[in-house]
């Protein structure tokens, strides 16, 4: 099949776009071509949230059901910075310009009555992040909390007005004259875009295929192992935009509808590798409510909407979120290359930094998760920032008591070594003994011995190693027999939920 433009839905028609780089951004486009320059560019990789755009698409069968469906598209925020141009392709693309027709939008007006605003550089993002919340939640015909208003806008960081006015505009906008979005528009065109062919662009040498099926991508993957699987480009956007790198061949996951699946079966949550980390975590919080904090501050709203949790664990960076959970969690890869699917332990999965046992056209096609485990479960992340930070460190946690003894424990992190692995000698330190504070002690000790931790622009060595043995002690605390702490007293998001209701 032969490369055709890309052709998506803005401003109230179809757009098609041809000759544009495969790795041009969305902000990019429009701010230089669109001219549409209301949406911002600040940092330039999806740290900030000014850029921040909503893209809608036809939700397919592994979104059913999903929070985001407004009038039949899902809306999800995104950073247009790091959003590949192709990608859009047979979507929808909303931006600042889109809200304001005879008068101001309620979440605009909110703001202007509300004082949400000062220099007004980032705004736009704001309004953006609050219009997609207005939307779901008028779907629904429900109001967000003050604290889901807060978790919504974290990926947008400037606070020239500090929080107060934000939050208050937020409220604000439920009580102005409701003005829903008509979706039909939108959903026709997108119809009339539907295809089930492998969408194929190319430019200047460089091409991106697209398929639309598992069977077409093991297919693609499998005859050219060289091409890079994208996916939200919450990596590979930073690739092209601070590290200036060439991409000739990308492969992109985000069609593909049967690995966006996250389902309960024959004993397992399965996670498709294009499944959003939104949904991944959505999921893995539903079963496990103690990752609630980790879920929450994984990133910001837009990043866990367009990256994955397949992404994050198949990538093997050290100081990814999402694997030293799911090892604690057992969790089992499913791989595939072209029709052969074998199963691997995420604990066996990484060999050396950014290293894994996967194959030559092999790629990450489900992660599997237990549900029948009765361990206990709690995950800690240490950044600088709360919210939308790379982790210093992040432990993942899973410990069950018989009579009192530990009878398993699987204790994993990130950010301690060239890869995330379990803590073994730690990890054999507790088992089989009682869950005391002279068994914490020999566990904290024995950490030592599992990691020698480097020092970075993060943290020092001294203190990541300090901080991984006092988590070891607050998972005591919280799980210990006696006298456990509550959630509240440890969680900021279980504090703000009893504190709401």
């Amino acid at each position: 099949m032969s490369s055709r433009p890309i052709r998506f839905f803005h401003r109230g028609a179809v757009v098609e776009v041809d000759g544009a780089a495969t790795t041009r951004t969305v902000l990019d486009w429009l701010r230089e071509d669109a001219r549409c320059t209301g949406t911002k560019e600040g940092c330039n990789e999806g740290d900030c949230g000014a850029c921040t755009v909503v893209i809608g698409e036809l939700p397919g069968a592994a979104q059913a059901g999903s929070p985001e469906i407004v009038g039949g598209l899902r809306l999800t925020t995104a950073n247009a910075c790091i959003q590949f141009l192709p990608t859009l392709d047979g979507k929808a693309l909303f931006t600042v310009e889109d809200l304001k027709a005879d008068s101001l939008h309620p979440v605009q007006q909110a703001m202007v009555e509300c004082d949400g605003s000062q220099c007004g550089f980032c705004t736009p993002g704001f309004v953006m992040s609050l219009w997609a919340t207005y939307q779901h939640h008028g779907a629904r015909g429900t109001r967000p909390s003050r604290q889901q208003l807060a978790d919504e806008l974290s990926g947008n960081l400037c606070r020239c007005t500090g929080y107060r006015p934000i939050l208050d505009a937020g409220e604000r906008m439920f009580e102005l004259p409701a003005a829903p979005l008509d979706t039909a528009p939108a959903r026709a065109a997108l119809e009339s875009l539907r295809s089930e062919q492998t969408f194929r662009y190319a430019a200047a040498g460089a091409e991106l295929v697209a398929p639309k099926t598992l069977e077409a991508f093991a297919a693609e993957r499998l005859a050219r192992p060289e091409a890079r699987i994208l996916a939200g480009s919450t990596d590979i956007g930073l690739w092209v935009n601070k590290m200036f790198r060439e991409l000739p061949a990308l492969l992109y996951i985000g069609n593909v509808d049967a690995l966006k699946r996250v389902e309960a079966r024959d004993g397992v949550l399965s996670i498709g590798a294009a499944a959003s980390l939104e949904d991944g975590w959505r999921a893995l919080v539903a079963r496990w409510p103690t990752l609630a904090d980790v879920w929450l501050r994984f990133a910001g709203v837009p990043l866990r909407h367009a990256g994955t949790m397949g992404g994050n664990v198949a990538n093997g960076s050290p100081i990814g979120d999402s694997p030293p959970v799911l090892m604690a969690l057992a969790a089992t890869l499913v791989l595939r290359r072209g029709e052969r699917v074998r199963r691997l332990p995420l604990a066996d999965y990484y060999t050396g930094y950014m290293q894994s046992r996967l194959e030559p056209g092999e790629f990450v096609q489900a992660i599997e998760v237990p549900l029948a485990d009765p361990a206990k479960v709690r995950a800690y992340k240490i950044s600088k920032r709360f919210d939308c930070d790379i982790s210093a460190l992040c432990a993942g946690f899973a410990i069950a008591l018989d009579g009192g003894a530990v009878a398993t424990a699987r204790f994993a992190f990130g950010g301690m070594a060239a890869t995330v692995k379990r803590a073994t000698a730690t990890e054999a330190a507790v088992l089989g003994q009682p869950w005391t504070e002279a068994t914490l002690l020999a566990a904290q000790q024995a950490l030592a011995t599992d990691f020698a931790p480097l020092s970075d622009m993060r943290a020092s060595a001294a203190y990541r190693l300090q901080v991984a043995q006092n988590l070891l002690r607050r998972l005591w605390l919280e799980t210990r027999a006696e006298a456990p702490l509550a959630p509240a007293a440890t969680s900021v998001w279980a504090r703000a939920t009893t504190a709401v209701s």
